[in-house]
């Protein structure tokens, strides 16, 4: 295990880390005393779900009155009894909004922009998740105050010193951050400010997880100078991918070695499989209305997929009384039959995703060699895809591993992500990064008539104050990659010296200033610089990402 330092700060300090789910929430936390050794904790109590007292997991769901207010989220929202209610009152249920943030490249075929359920009517993605951010930090306060001594006093000493943590899948990029980030505005976590802004990190989910297995000890093998390791972080609702080299071990400094991926594969793509099966299998059966094929896959998900291990054996979901019968369609007494093949059928793609991706992510973009392979996550948990990923990862010269809940982890592998999301913000061990695009600005170049790219776009030539032709829109790239537009940078500029100039023109002002980006970063961040009386100075820019997401209803 690789111990924290002892806090440097000055006053005592308090870490959320916080992992958003598309099916299942969590919390974790730490309280930073100066001169201290943190300590990462769980929240493990929420309302709504005290008979389960040390589940770290809350639903990711939530029930809207009409009028556009928030009844109930979390495990409040999946008490008994709830869908009457909700009957009577008209509630509208809200589940996998997250989803909505997702770029469109990670469309899958069972899992796409078009089968995401709705958004509240009037609501945005933004204002459902600060919805739900607000109510996570509720449970967060409600948990320490009720569980640490003097625990108003100490929340109190505690609120105006926080510092928040959002996990993100590997493949969000600037415009969801922005997106959470002013969730987190909205939800009143954070002002809207620099100073409020600085209070809010972020940190891929592969990132993460890779810090909760070195706190953890989970990687104490591997953990040597030169050593490069793979994480499959494969869990509900994502399925990460990330690669990293220890350079150093005293203290620990990891590089990132391979560009860090997310597919739409995951424990949730089962079920949808599961679900289209039902429906089909189904269709002309007394039993394939709609509220038994919900029963059946609330089963199917809480017991039968979850030990599901070998393609020879029956597997069988429960959903009614022993008189329910249907031979045509393999029920028997309240019952559904389901072949080794079917259940098998069910999961495969995932595999096949699974060992596709860490094949692209091992031979074609990692700069190192890797050959140790850690898979967590509570879909790892499933003893069929364990087995099959293990010889399928074998089979291809590397050693799959699996952490040992039960002996070697102080904390269950659930809380992986914002366990982690908080060891990151405590303790950052990731040097570089893989860029995953190419980093640049827009500028003019100067004519040059015998350039045959020019020649063919003279035509677009200007004219400027000083006599200079150009091309405009042209690039000049600061990091290289691939070609895509990102963002655009904006700064106030009214402080930047101005600096005449003389042409045939007349006389014309030059401002000279640099873009200044930093790529080392879990979030990419900017600056503009100038020189002035032979000093560097240097001032704030802001990055604002184009909005391609639908937000409405």
């Amino acid at each position: 295990m690789a111990a924290l330092k002892p806090y440097s700060g000055p006053i005592r300090t308090l870490v959320l880390g916080i992992d958003v789910g598309t099916t299942f929430s969590g919390l974790s936390y730490a309280i930073l005393e100066p001169g201290k050794i943190p300590h990462i904790l769980g929240v493990t109590r929420f309302p709504g779900q005290e008979y389960a007292a040390g589940d770290s997991k809350i639903p990711t769901i939530l029930y809207y009155r009409p009028d556009g207010s928030v009844h109930s989220a979390g495990a409040e929202a999946a008490v008994q009894g709830i869908e009457l209610v909700a009957e009577d009152e008209d509630l509208f249920l809200s589940k996998w909004f997250k989803l909505h943030l997702c770029p469109e490249h990670l469309d899958s075929d069972e899992v796409n922009r078009r089968d995401i359920p709705a958004l509240p009517l009037g609501k945005t993605v933004v204002e459902v998740f600060a919805d739900f951010l607000r109510y996570l930090f509720s449970c967060a306060r409600q948990y320490i105050t009720d569980t640490h001594a003097s625990g108003e006093s100490l929340w109190d000493s505690l609120r105006d010193q926080i510092d928040f943590v959002l996990s993100h899948p590997n493949e969000w990029q600037g415009l969801q951050r922005s997106k959470m980030r002013q969730a987190a505005v909205l939800a009143g976590l954070v002002h809207d400010n620099a100073a409020g802004h600085a209070q809010l990190h972020f940190v891929a989910e592969g990132e993460a997880t890779l810090h909760f297995c070195v706190q953890s000890g989970v990687m104490a093998e591997s953990i040597k100078t030169g050593e490069s390791v793979m994480i499959v972080d494969a869990g509900r609702d994502t399925i990460d991918i990330s690669s990293y080299s220890f350079t150093s071990t005293t203290p620990i400094s990891v590089e990132e070695v391979a560009t860090a991926e997310c597919i739409m594969e995951s424990s949730m793509s089962v079920t949808v499989r599961a679900e289209k099966f039902l429906k089909e299998c189904l269709k002309n059966s007394v039993y394939g209305n709609k509220e038994d094929i919900k029963t059946m896959l609330d089963y199917f998900d809480k017991f039968t997929k979850p030990v599901f291990k070998d393609s020879n054996e029956t597997s069988y979901i429960k959903f009614g009384s022993q008189g329910c019968n249907d031979p045509k369609v393999k029920i028997r007494r309240g019952q559904l039959r389901l072949s080794g093949a079917e259940m098998a059928s069910f999961f495969q793609p995932a595999l096949d995703s699974i060992v596709a991706a860490v094949q692209r992510q091992r031979w074609q973009t990692a700069s190192r060699p890797i050959e140790n392979v850690f898979v967590v996550g509570s879909f790892s948990d499933n003893p069929w895809l364990y087995r099959a990923l293990q010889t399928a990862l074998r089979a291809r010269g590397m050693t799959l591993r699996r952490p040992d809940t039960h002996t070697h982890v102080p904390a269950p592998l659930s809380k992986a992500v914002s366990e982690g999301a908080v060891s990151f913000c405590v303790g950052r061990f990731v040097s570089a990064r893989v860029i995953r695009t190419t980093y640049g600005v827009a500028c003019n170049h100067d004519y040059v008539p015998g350039d045959p790219e020019h020649a063919t776009r003279t035509l677009w030539r200007s004219f400027r104050p000083s006599g200079r032709i150009v091309l405009p829109n042209g690039f000049s790239p600061i990091l290289s990659k691939m070609y895509t537009p990102l963002c655009t940078i904006r700064a106030d500029t009214s402080n930047v010296p101005r600096m005449p100039r003389e042409s045939s023109n007349g006389t014309y002002f030059v401002q000279v200033y640099n873009i200044v980006l930093q790529c080392g970063l879990a979030e990419l961040k900017a600056q503009i610089s100038w020189t002035e009386d032979g000093e560097e100075k240097r001032g704030p820019a802001t990055i604002i990402y184009e909005d391609g997401l639908e937000e409405y209803n």
